[in-house]
């Protein structure tokens, strides 16, 4: 079997800015996917797609966001355990001399 060999048409794809991808997702959330597809004359499933990737990025940080606070806590609680043990070992050094 011979395959024929007509042209392929390179697909095109349409960048859409995160502006307008905001947009689109705020007038889904106000009008439904399925009518701010037709509005919009893109593909619900586009819609959906771009609506999992901005609830991905939100999650992400946040979670981001709760690490670099958890990390904060312990700098500060680490330099109190410092400060203590600093403390220790002076009060340590002087009762020792005291002893002799």
């Amino acid at each position: 079997m011979a395959r024929s060999t007509t042209s392929m048409k390179k697909k095109s794809y349409t960048r859409y800015s995160d502006t307008y991808r905001q947009e689109a997702l705020a007038l889904a959330d106000r009008i439904g996917v399925a009518a701010a597809a037709r509005e919009l004359g893109i593909h619900a499933s586009q819609l959906y797609q771009w609506r999992s990737k901005a609830q991905l990025q939100q999650d992400t940080s946040e979670r981001e966001r709760s690490l670099a606070e958890e990390n904060a806590r312990l700098k500060r609680q680490l330099a109190e355990a410092n400060e203590e043990l600093a403390i220790t070992k002076k009060a340590a050094v002087y009762f020792a001399k005291s002893l002799k």
